[in-house]
């Protein structure tokens, strides 16, 4: 009986050593995502930045987000960390009543947005459009431009 004790702990103990390994390797397996965003412009309301999977985009959900209060004029530089390796947008929303959506007027955005590519954009983007790959192995570093109502730099949407 004792033989099949010790045979039972040293399966245990090597099934917890595997579990051990396997999410070390989990963590491994997870890059960070920096969005460097230009244009913002000082508002008032919120920035809600999102990173979606195909899923998600275009829905009030992101598998990573960030939001910045206030947001003062310029740029912004936001990481995200221990991304999972897939395929992702990155949506942007200058809120600026709070409401968590984006205000439409005539059919266009009424209030800040951007995602990847947005320059490019002619009417309601697919997610293959404005998407982007994370790597297990190396972090991503992205670029985007804010868009604003009546501004020089909104695309026509």
């Amino acid at each position: 009986m004792h033989g099949m004790a010790a045979m039972t702990r040293r399966r245990i103990a090597t099934a917890a050593l595997t579990l051990g390994v396997m999410a070390g390797a989990g963590q491994a397996l997870a890059a960070d995502v920096t969005l460097t965003l230009t244009g913002v412009q000082a508002r008032g309301g919120q920035l809600l930045v999102g990173l979606q999977t195909r899923d998600q985009f275009l829905r009030h959900q992101s598998a990573y987000g960030e939001r910045i209060a206030a947001p003062t004029a310029g740029v912004h530089t936001l990481t995200f960390h221990d991304v999972a390796p897939g395929d992702y947008s990155v949506s942007v929303l200058h809120d600026l009543d709070g409401d968590g959506k984006m205000r439409m007027a005539d059919g266009h955005p009424a209030e800040g947005w951007t995602m990847l590519n947005a320059a490019s954009l002619r009417s309601a983007p697919t997610f293959d459009q404005v998407s982007f790959t994370v790597s297990a192995t190396s972090d991503a570093r992205l670029d985007a431009t804010m868009h604003y109502p009546g501004g020089d730099a909104s695309p026509g949407l």
